[in-house]
């Protein structure tokens, strides 16, 4: 599945300043605020502007995807710790599951005791129904799972891939569980709109405006119920008004890259206002198209890499807090990663060399005249560095690259594009850099498959794609990220990801520069049990699936 910048943070660039004006959206109420009484509701917030009522949860578009109540309905089987991936997950509608040799069978015992909302019963059927409904459905199956059999015995179900799915195990021990009868009425589940959702999550739909959706408690649910009674999902109109709800406690949670958050976030309560935004295992970094020349030479990537500033790139691009700064010269986020890392790479951290990359650039053939750069047949080095103009992180983070490149004699041009017209750019490959996202997951795979892969190679000009925006094409890659995949022994596997960053490391066909994250804003004012530095049992982002297990966690502020 293609990667997905959220809406969030698409948003970026509407916040340049924010002020500190009253908020006209959602009523900001908490129960028993400064009443002295237990809170009881929940506010969550999210920037994206005036919903439309959809619930389905297999849609990203969706409401319920946009502002991340989907997860207080639909539940997984297991629930895997997005900044913890190698942690064995913690057991959900499934209570076991075992996977066969080389990871080509999984067999699920399914939970005994769930209702569904309208109060009957989940079964394996509904779990085997779940799995043959992505099975038959391109559109649903966003993963491309290789399902061959799928089969339900009691409260057993097996499933039976056509090949390894090492890489993919923890996508589809997360898979959300649907209830058959519901499901099998839908004409097209993979866009028809759904209005009364049927989970086993403690929630229910309450009611729905195109900004505000509000949940209420179920009255049963298999584990125990949590202690928010209520949630209310409000959607702000852009960044200014969703930061400024959460300065003034309108919002409880959100995730919103906020510029200035000490002055215009944290200073407002430095006791309840905080911030948890960990890293996982995916990347953002400068994508080099290597289509173009000079750029299609790994020694002129590797000098543009030695004077990238990743941590001007952190501090101001980033706010310091936003996108953590990826240190290891094979773009593997640590801690995350830290396991993963080759033992050649272990210690070998990103650090500016400006007079390095220049001796690198002249011992390839490289000129600097003065202040300019000339390549191999004696033309100047330029580049045009390319994001949508609203991304404001993303456009200072070019700007920050454009100065930096500037020491080595090459050229930058920062264009603030048009954001549909970016999307176009990369999609087709006709850009020559800019800032991006790779996919993530357990493993540094996923962000290596997404920047390297042959396979989902396409010639300039051809869109449709799903990584691999800069056209690299090396068939050593290719074959390592096979062998990684369908090996039989972690030795094996660990050889051929030694491989993969052998190649970001001499090749460099992106510059990373931050790791991904699962973050969030939260108060402690009216609920504690939040996780932290100290106490990351889960990602802090409110539209992830662990959404649920903090909520699930929460209590009054003040309670025992």
């Amino acid at each position: 599945m293609r990667a997905r910048r959220s809406v969030a943070l698409a948003l970026t660039g509407l916040l340049a300043a924010v002020t500190m004006a009253a908020c006209s959206s959602g009523d900001g109420k908490t129960n028993g605020s400064g009443s002295g009484t237990a809170a009881t509701v929940l506010n969550v917030g999210m920037p994206n502007g005036p919903q439309t009522e959809n619930h389905n949860p297999f849609l990203g578009s969706s409401s319920g995807a946009s502002l991340g109540y989907r997860w207080m309905i639909f539940e997984p089987l297991v629930m895997i710790n997005g900044i913890k991936p190698t942690e064995p997950g913690k057991p959900w509608l499934a209570t076991e599951w075992k996977w066969d040799a080389n990871f080509t069978k999984l067999s699920f015992t399914i939970r005994d005791g769930v209702k569904w909302a309208d109060g009957t019963p989940m079964t394996a059927e509904d779990v085997a129904y779940t799995f043959q409904l992505r099975q038959k459905n391109e559109g649903l199956n966003s993963d491309a799972i290789p399902y061959k059999t799928i089969t339900q015995t009691g409260n057993k179900v097996d499933l039976v891939f056509e090949r390894s799915q090492f890489v993919n195990q923890n996508k589809i021990l997360t898979v959300f569980v649907i209830q058959k009868a519901q499901w099998s009425a839908i004409k097209d589940p993979s866009q028809d709109t759904l209005k009364t959702p049927v989970g086993t999550g403690p929630y229910k739909i309450k009611s729905f405006t195109p900004q505000t959706t509000t949940l209420e408690l179920r009255d049963s649910y298999w584990q125990e119920l949590p202690k928010v009674k209520e949630l209310r999902y409000t959607s702000y109109n852009d960044n200014n008004a969703q930061t400024t709800a959460l300065a003034n406690g309108a919002s409880e949670w959100s995730f919103v890259f906020v510029p200035n958050v000490k002055a215009v976030y944290q200073d407002k309560d430095p006791k309840n206002h905080k911030l948890y935004f960990p890293a996982n295992l995916g990347i953002h970094g400068l994508w080099i198209n290597t289509t173009k020349k000079p750029f299609d030479d790994p020694a002129l990537r590797r000098a543009m890499d030695k004077v990238i500033n990743r941590d001007d790139i952190f501090m101001q691009g980033e706010a310091g807090y936003f996108y953590p700064k990826v240190e290891s010269v094979t773009g593997i986020p640590t801690p995350a990663g830290e396991s993963f890392i080759a033992p050649e790479y272990k210690d070998k951290k990103h650090a500016v060399d400006v007079e390095g990359a220049k001796a690198d650039l002249a011992a390839a053939g490289y000129k600097l005249e003065g202040t300019v750069l000339k390549d191999k047949t004696g033309q100047p080095v330029k580049i045009t560095l390319t994001n949508p103009a609203g991304w404001s992180d993303y456009v200072t983070d070019l700007e920050i690259i454009k100065d930096n490149l500037s020491t080595i004699g090459i050229a930058a041009t920062v264009d603030k594009a048009n954001q549909d017209a970016w999307f176009k750019a990369f999609d087709e490959g006709t850009f020559e850099a800019g800032m991006h996202w790779t996919n993530g997951g357990s493993t540094p795979y996923d962000i290596y498959q997404n920047i390297m892969d042959g396979k989902i190679l396409k010639p300039v000009g051809k869109g449709g794609i799903s990584g691999n925006y800069g056209r690299f094409n090396s068939p050593e890659a290719t074959k390592l990220l096979d062998t990684y995949a369908n090996a039989t022994d972690d030795a094996t596997r660990q050889t051929a990801l030694n491989g993969l960053q052998k190649i970001m490391v001499e090749q460099m066909p992106v510059i990373p520069t931050s790791a991904s994250n699962v973050g969030g804003l939260y108060s402690t004012k009216n609920w504690t049990g939040w996780p932290d530095e100290q106490n990351s049992y889960a990602p802090g982002q409110p539209t992830q699936q662990n959404a649920l297990q903090i909520v699930l966690n929460l209590k009054p502020a003040g309670s025992q």
